[in-house]
């Protein structure tokens, strides 16, 4: 199958995001709906993609293959602002904080355009890739899951 240059773009940016959503897809892509990724996904990158147990979107092999890339290359790639919420947020040895506390520490850092919804979101996104734990109190709080000198996290926004 030959992907056209936008195929090829999108299909580099399910290898950057993976694991993701059809809503994390739909944002980048400047997509009206997980519907719209949906119909994308199997129309254009169907031998390149799957869902993984939990239903998120995983890129194949061959996907990494087709676009030249190596397998060994480590870094997590993720947005700005999830690159920013893993140089603030509590290590995995101290006590976990809420979404609001990392909030204040993005904005501190000098994320001032972020909102308590962007950052629920970009934990979550972390979490399904294994970057953080959510630890279930009252309130939900995170924590990176891994040492922060065992993590290599590149913004995406950059490329």
């Amino acid at each position: 199958m030959t992907l056209s240059e936008q195929a090829k773009e999108r299909l580099r940016d399910v290898v950057d995001l993976q694991p993701t959503k059809n809503g994390e897809l739909q944002d980048r892509w400047e997509m009206e709906s997980g519907s719209e990724v949906h119909r994308y996904l199997e129309s254009e990158l169907k031998e390149y993609y799957f869902r993984d147990e939990n239903s998120l979107i995983r890129a194949t092999a061959e996907a990494s293959e087709l676009l030249g890339l190596d397998p060994s290359d480590e870094a997590i790639r993720v947005p700005d602002l999830q690159v920013r919420i893993t140089e603030v947020l509590a290590g995995p040895d101290d006590d976990p904080e809420s979404v609001v506390s990392v909030l204040h520490k993005v904005r501190d850092a000098g994320v001032e355009a972020a909102d308590v919804d962007d950052v629920r979101s970009g934990l979550r996104s972390l979490q399904d890739k294994g970057v953080v734990e959510m630890v279930r109190q009252t309130v939900p709080t995170f924590r990176l899951a891994v040492p922060r000198s065992e993590l290599a996290v590149e913004s995406i926004d950059d490329s």
